[in-house]
């Protein structure tokens, strides 16, 4: 689990370095900017992270884009203590917040 965290820690990381640097030379926008980017972007990469590594597996799911879906976005609130937590993956009722991959794979060999 703590492999999944590497990509979007470095990326935030190294993202505030830049914004800080552009704040430094005088663009406190462009560091507004990139931080912004930041923020809207890490959490579609668990997402992500979850469809690549499902493979064509991915396919047998239904995904939900939360920011585009006002009734996916109550659900996975409900289900995270009004948390906008993705990926959360609903099986059998219950919710499971940015599972292993390799765990969803098999519920859904077992649901075939």
């Amino acid at each position: 689990m703590t492999r999944a965290w590497i990509l979007p820690t470095l990326l935030v990381l190294c993202g505030s370095v830049v914004a800080t640097g552009l704040v430094f030379r005088g663009k406190p926008g462009a560091a507004a900017a990139l931080l912004l980017v930041l923020v809207l972007c890490v959490p579609r990469q668990y997402r992500l992270r979850l469809r690549i590594r499902l493979g064509r597996s991915a396919r047998q799911l239904h995904w939900v884009d939360i920011w585009r879906d006002p009734a996916g976005a109550a659900a996975v609130r409900a289900a995270n203590d009004g948390n906008e937590t993705v990926p959360t993956v609903v099986v059998a009722g219950g919710p499971h917040v940015n599972p292993d991959p390799e765990w969803v794979r098999q519920q859904l060999s077992r649901s075939m």
